[in-house]
């Protein structure tokens, strides 16, 4: 499995029972503290090989520091946050690269096993399936927001906790139930890793934005006018292919392009299947998982907003 689909993660065959997973994926630092990033990171590579349906094995360091500037203490923060969420994923760190760069930048290169006959892949929702999500969304509109001291510290600390929680629990979960399309959603928001299942499976995807979760004054700093670097690109990509209900307000059709760091799993399940494991989602601590839409045969769009 390569790039055909922009699948979240490489698969490679070892034989009948074994593929690995590998993936890489690193950031600028959304918070100032060494020891969240460095988590913040960790929880936001691992996250491909979950929603392959892989468990972590192995992970690099990628590092980018500009060490004239920040001392061996900031580099050694990062780490050791990264390691927590590492070992948490019940994989080991066997090495990595680090080099100068003016700005910090963090993240791993995983390598994770998965059964063949296991994979999830962002390409397989069935038109009848309902879709579920697993976090809220609006990290990146409050990130930006906390610069201007316009968030609350209630609302940040809610968010760096869902960013800081793996993946892990809601893909063990998952594992269980007959899912037949998952991709985690992150830099190009909800809009544009739908439209990458729906593009991939043919078929279009319906999306209540009523019911998706949402982060904490997230919309109300949309509201105010903020917005983020990525929330125009993000749009252009996926306005062609999206239908967006007139009723709609300017900070829902924003939530929709919003990027995220770490977020949570897109997940395309049987209908007769989705209560049973939203529940189980929600017994197995994933509270904020909802039914946010459903599978539809292909429409006009790929992506409807309602």
């Amino acid at each position: 499995m390569g790039f055909e689909t922009s699948d979240d993660a490489g698969v490679y065959r070892l034989n009948d029972e074994q593929a690995i997973v590998s993936t890489a994926d690193f950031i600028t630092p959304p918070v100032d503290d060494p020891y969240l990033f460095g988590q913040i990171a960790a929880a936001n590579a691992l996250s491909d090989v979950y929603a392959m349906g892989g468990r972590p094995l192995t992970c690099l360091s990628l590092v980018g520091f500009p060490s004239a500037r920040l001392g061996p203490d900031i580099l050694r923060g990062i780490i050791t946050g990264a390691m927590s969420k590492i070992t948490e994923a019940g994989a080991v760190l066997v090495g990595g690269h680090t080099t100068e760069d003016e700005e910090p930048k963090f993240g791993l290169a995983v390598t994770g096993i998965v059964h063949p006959g296991k994979i999830w892949r962002n390409s397989g929702a069935q038109p009848g399936d309902l879709l579920i999500l697993t976090k809220p969304l609006g990290s990146g509109v409050l990130f930006n927001a906390n610069l201007k001291k316009w968030v609350s510290d209630a609302a940040m600390q809610a968010c760096i906790r869902v960013l800081t929680t793996l993946n892990r629990t809601a893909a063990e979960v998952l594992s269980r139930y007959d899912v037949h399309g998952v991709t985690d959603v992150t830099g190009f928001g909800l809009a544009g890793h739908g439209l990458e299942m729906a593009r991939g499976s043919g078929v279009t995807l319906e999306i209540r934005l009523s019911d998706v979760p949402l982060m904490r004054e997230a919309t109300a700093v949309y509201a105010r006018g903020m917005s983020t670097g990525m929330n125009r690109s993000n749009r252009r990509m996926v306005e062609k292919d999206t239908s967006f209900s007139p009723d709609l307000s300017p900070e829902y059709r924003e939530i929709a392009v919003d990027p995220q760091t770490s977020g949570g799993l897109l997940v395309s399940v049987r209908e007769d299947q989705a209560p049973a494991l939203l529940a189980e989602l929600h017994r197995s601590g994933v509270s904020d998982a909802r039914i946010i839409g459903r599978v539809l045969a292909r429409q006009e769009k790929f992506l409807i907003f309602s």
